[in-house]
């Protein structure tokens, strides 16, 4: 069987590359005559693979010397809890609630601080993001938090949030790496890395150094504390290694493809075929606000559920696979990550044309 083009939100599409290299590597990993699977998390073979790994990200998004890089597990929802615990000095903290895990992130921060919805653009199933120019940003705020590219609903935010002075927290899981970013505008940047950075399981925090506690905080499990981590270098309990270590190929992969300046203008050509086709197209439509889409995530709809869903069939035979829309939404999706080839994308656009064709 051929490889199809898969536009899964996550466990996404890698770049055939790494996973030929991993390939080659899996039963010796350079002369190691071991997978890096089965290798301890504390052999100089794997230090070497999380050291270059830590040191290709700041590279490729010149992550300023004040901020710490960590692996982390329990995925991005994790991050939900332990924000908060470990950003607590006044226990309150402003969140623009623009999807479904922006709203799972300020649920779970109630749990713990006073968490005030500043924005939200719910009353429009999340299709737009809110005017954040001028918020009403609590004076006594810890922090305030975004989940700036959001995966189910496709609309990312273009202008950063005015803060008015907080520390920003901003989730990047589905546009991480994906175009240049200023790190130094953020307190904290995190990423799941399973759309589009490396395998699932995998989280990666980027902590400006003076928001992790410098002493150990009682109530808090030793775990879920970034002081931690940041001390033992991510390697306090075992990692995620195999992660790390297809992680570390991917950033390798994406300094040879030019960086992330490359990326972006790639990934803005691979967005601009796809949305040009939906906005001519009489049979699908695209269900966001044009000036908040995504360049990663492009949902589309038919307006017909029965059309919906024999378009995902017939698209699935002919090799263009998990294009189903989240269940929040329905209709469909299309996931266009850094590794998602621009032929994918034609290819998409090919088929739906046909489909047109045959069923406007």
């Amino acid at each position: 069987m051929s490889r199809v083009y898969n536009f899964s939100a996550g466990p996404a599409v890698l770049p055939e590359e790494v996973l030929k290299e991993a390939a080659e590597e899996m039963l010796d990993y350079k002369g190691t005559g071991m997978s890096v699977m089965e290798m301890s998390h504390r052999s100089k073979a794997f230090q070497d693979i999380i050291d270059e790994a830590e040191q290709d990200i700041r590279d490729l998004m010149n992550i300023p010397d004040n901020y710490k890089v960590l692996f982390l597990q329990g995925g991005a929802s994790q991050q939900f809890a332990m924000i908060p615990m470990n950003l607590k000095k006044n226990g309150v903290a402003d969140y623009i609630v623009t999807g479904q895990w922006a709203k799972k992130a300020y649920q779970e921060a109630g749990k713990y601080i006073k968490a005030n919805k500043v924005a939200s653009s719910e009353d429009k199933t999340f299709s737009y993001i809110p005017d954040c120019s001028d918020l009403p940003i609590s004076e006594d705020a810890d922090y305030v938090y975004i989940c700036e590219n959001n995966t189910i609903y496709g609309t990312k935010y273009k202008t950063l949030p005015n803060t008015k002075g907080k520390v920003l927290v901003s989730d990047v899981s589905s546009c991480f790496l994906s175009e240049p970013i200023d790190v130094s505008k953020y307190g904290i940047v995190y990423g799941g890395v399973q759309k589009n950075v490396g395998p699932a399981g995998l989280v990666i925090s980027i902590i400006r150094e003076d928001l992790i506690p410098t002493e150990e905080l009682p109530e808090v499990p030793t775990m879920l504390q970034f002081k931690t981590h940041a001390d033992a270098g991510s390697l306090y309990n075992t990692p995620n290694t195999y992660a790390i270590y297809i992680c570390g190929k991917v950033f390798k992969w994406l300094k040879k493809q030019g960086g992330l300046e490359a990326m972006k203008a790639r990934n803005e050509e691979k967005a601009k075929i796809l949305y040009d086709f939906l906005d001519e197209s009489k049979l699908f439509k695209g269900t966001v606000a044009k000036e908040d889409r995504s360049l990663m995530n492009v949902p589309f709809v038919t307006g017909d559920k029965d059309l919906d869903a024999k378009f995902v069939a017939e698209a699935t035979a002919a090799g263009l696979v998990n294009l189903k829309g989240h269940r929040t939404v329905g209709g469909m999706r299309a996931s266009i990550y850094n590794a998602m080839p621009i032929e994918g994308v034609k290819a998409l656009v090919e088929f739906m044309k046909d489909f047109e064709a045959k069923n406007a």
